[in-house]
């Protein structure tokens, strides 16, 4: 929005061409984003606390947990609102990258919401069906999947990028598609199963969405891009807008989710963020960094695959309870202490996955 009126007005001062840069608009986007965040927040907890949208307490979780029961939940909503109105005041609304991602975003936090509100309506943990919403999950993911798989315009839109391995290049053809899909939805229901904690999944998020960023506005400069050796997508830097709009909102919902949270992100932000990551590691090339980068997220998914399996096979559990942050609360580590840690191994999965750029 603001660039189509600077764009307008760059006919009576040139000064407003500095719009155009998307390192600026970005910033701009992070600091409107966060902002937004920061004055919604306490107007939209009050308001879920009048309706008594309250989280419910599994009954076989940590017995530190249940003194949470009633906090308010779907706080996810203040970072969809927030990312939603930065993107459309500072990115290029003709890119339809931007479009993409911003869609997909939504919706997956259209689902989380109607599981979060029949979790409130029935007054249980369980919610929206698991096939209902694995359902859902996939009409949306296979739907972006093959647009963009329709609409790539080189080949090198298509070809899986190997980290750390310079000539490794492995054209997908169709099989973008299905790539696609895996990334979008396990990257969405990695992130759901490490909301768990009060600033568990939204920091590492963030971390993950900041480096995507960086990833996002060199794979969108030729320039760049020639340098580092990694492929030049046409239009995928506007998603550094969006990037930044996410680290903004994310570090704003932060502010009111840290330990002890005041407000929850519900399965209506978990599902959305971690779908909006799949969006924007899948444009720039990067699924299998995003692997890396988000490692917590796939340690979270691989310890409830093993437990169940385990539980399903041997009747034995690996874990004392799964994910597996609750496996350390119940070995008698804190709740901070679990959160900050995996915060750390955040930062340096994130560093790892930036070393990728050059070192190849």
């Amino acid at each position: 929005m603001f660039l189509t009126l600077a764009e307008y007005l760059q006919q009576f001062d040139n000064g407003f061409s500095v719009f155009q840069y998307i390192t600026l608009r970005a910033i701009l986007g992070t600091i409107t984003a966060l902002v937004l965040s920061l004055v919604i927040g306490p107007i939209m907890i009050r308001k879920l606390s009048s309706y008594k949208i309250g989280q419910q307490i599994r009954d076989d979780g940590p017995q530190s947990h249940l003194s949470k029961a009633g906090t308010p939940t779907m706080g996810g909503a203040l970072i969809l609102v927030a990312i939603a109105i930065s993107t459309l005041l500072w990115a290029d609304l003709s890119s339809e990258k931007i479009w993409v991602v911003l869609l997909v975003t939504l919706s997956f936090g259209l689902i989380g919401g109607v599981d979060d509100y029949k979790k409130l309506v029935y007054g249980n943990s369980k919610g929206l069906s698991a096939k209902a919403k694995y359902f859902w999950q996939t009409v949306v993911g296979f739907a972006a999947a093959y647009y963009m798989y329709s609409n790539s315009v080189t080949p090198a839109e298509t070809t899986l990028i190997v980290p750390f391995m310079k000539d490794l290049l492995i054209p997908l053809g169709a099989g973008f598609i299905v790539l696609t899909y895996l990334v979008i939805v396990g990257s969405s229901n990695a992130v759901n199963l490490t909301d768990g904690l009060d600033g568990l999944a939204i920091m590492p998020t963030v971390m993950v969405a900041g480096a995507l960023g960086v990833f996002a506005y060199l794979t969108g400069h030729s320039t760049f891009a020639n340098y580092l050796g990694i492929p030049y997508v046409t239009g995928v830097g506007e998603l550094t807008i969006f990037c930044g709009a996410l680290v903004g909102a994310g570090l704003g919902f932060l502010w009111f989710n840290t330990y002890p949270a005041m407000v929850f992100m519900g399965d209506i932000g978990a599902l959305a963020l971690g779908a909006a990551l799949g969006v924007i590691a899948v444009y720039v090339r990067q699924e299998l960094v995003l692997v890396i980068m988000g490692g917590i997220f796939v340690m979270e998914t691989v310890s409830v695959i093993l437990q169940v399996g385990s539980y399903k096979l041997t009747g034995k559990r690996i874990f004392r309870m799964a994910p597996i942050h609750h496996h350390f609360e119940l070995k008698g580590w804190p709740e901070p202490r679990v959160i900050v840690r995996f915060w750390i191994i955040t930062v340096v999965l994130v560093l790892i996955g930036l070393a990728s750029l050059k070192v190849r």
